[in-house]
């Protein structure tokens, strides 16, 4: 990746691109090239401006970097459900690190699918030489929640079981997502990244409720438990805890969509984190 010209309308980012198999993955860049590098990786229905408040107060700090992932904004690819496994889209995310950033390891900040798609390369085996750290928001690792699925349902406690309901009634639009119905309706109400993007739930919910993983990592992890999202109750962020070796949690007040209504806050977040494991320190595991 070489350095590119400002886009048009969207402030400082310098612009490029980076090939992966059937899709140029769109790439903006921010702040000092020599500064810690931070990878941020959008959701659904999103692209890479859902982080340009958190970016633009990252950047006196951080060098940050953010991507449209593909079939979404500028990465556009019609390639069909199964390009979209959680593999293909890791394999993206290091394909962007390799580009950015080849001689040293990042710190990744995933909201919504981009955070499901960098937990799968966060336990990738040796994801510890290439990142940092991994900031973590409303999007959970599946196998983690497939697991904690599974064992609850084996071993059934009160509590357990209560927080499985929950996350059951949060999760209760996945099924619409994933049906035939989606495409049409939503191709009347919204935007083409929001059907194109279906293609994640398509190619992912269901083949990892049936088969999870056991999926560990090194890599510190914060995450930020939005305690206003619907979407995503404690209990499957609590799920990752068996299989990292240091988890840090931060309860936020906060909806889905923080990194828009509350950037500044965000950010802070992510900078402590950055520059607590740049410094070297270890964290505690669990909520705070």
């Amino acid at each position: 990746m070489g350095p590119g010209a400002a886009e048009p309308g969207a402030g400082a980012w310098r612009t490029d691109t980076v090939r992966r198999e059937d899709v140029d993955l769109a790439v903006r860049e921010l702040g000092d090239p020599d500064a810690p590098t931070v990878v941020m990786v959008h959701g659904w229905p999103d692209t890479h401006r859902v982080w340009q408040g958190v970016a633009e107060r990252l950047a006196p700090h951080l060098r940050v970097v953010a991507y449209d992932t593909r079939g979404m904004g500028r990465s556009r690819t019609g390639a069909p459900d199964e390009a979209f496994a959680l593999p293909r889209l890791a394999a993206d995310l290091s394909a962007v690190l390799d580009a950015v950033s080849p001689d040293r390891p990042v710190h990744v900040l995933g909201h919504d699918w981009g955070s499901v798609q960098a937990w799968e390369a966060v336990c990738e085996p040796g994801a510890e030489t290439r990142i940092a750290s991994f900031t973590s928001m409303s999007g959970p690792n599946l196998d983690h929640v497939a697991l904690w699925v599974r064992d609850t349902l084996r071993r059934p406690r009160p509590a357990r079981v209560a927080a499985l309901l929950g996350q059951a009634v949060s999760s209760s639009y996945v099924p619409f997502l994933v049906s035939p119905l989606a495409p049409p309706v939503l191709g009347a109400v919204g935007s083409r990244d929001m059907v194109s993007g279906l293609r994640y739930y398509r190619a992912n919910v269901l083949t990892g409720a049936r088969a999870p993983r056991e999926r560990r990592t090194t890599v510190p992890v914060l995450q930020l438990a939005l305690t206003r999202d619907p979407a995503i109750r404690e209990g499957a962020l609590v799920a990752s805890e068996p299989w990292c070796e240091d988890l840090r949690r931060r309860r936020l007040r906060l909806g889905h969509w923080a990194p828009v209504t509350a950037p500044d806050l965000v950010a802070d977040e992510v900078l402590a984190f950055v520059t607590s494991v740049e410094s070297g320190e270890s964290g505690a595991r669990g909520p705070r």
